[in-house]
């Protein structure tokens, strides 16, 4: 049975990379290695592997890789910490024209 995990990264600048694959050890190596020049990667090496999550569907996969892609750093972070309880807290709205704000 083949699995596909969701990954997150931790750059040497401090950002956070969220990909997909079907062979972390492999990927994470490609990452360290630099062997494309033009990924956001290449020049942030070296990255440390920060979470994983594993899927059995690449459907499954693909949705969550682009729900975390999109999600603040704080947000990431608290994910990789395995801090649940704060994930809610960052996820509410900031913005003066919220509802829940005025």
């Amino acid at each position: 049975m083949k699995f596909y995990y969701v990954y997150m990264v931790e750059c040497a600048d401090k950002s956070i990379y969220v990909g997909l694959t079907n062979n972390l050890e492999r990927r994470l190596q490609e990452h360290n290695f630099g062997l494309n020049d033009n990924s956001y990667t290449s020049k942030r090496r070296p990255v440390k592997l920060v979470f994983n999550q594993e899927f059995m569907q690449f459907s499954q996969a693909e949705i969550f890789e682009t729900k975390i892609k999109g999600w603040s750093r704080l947000k990431k972070i608290a994910l990789a910490n395995e801090d649940f309880d704060l994930l809610p807290i960052l996820a509410e709205c900031k913005n003066d024209s919220h509802h829940k704000n005025k």
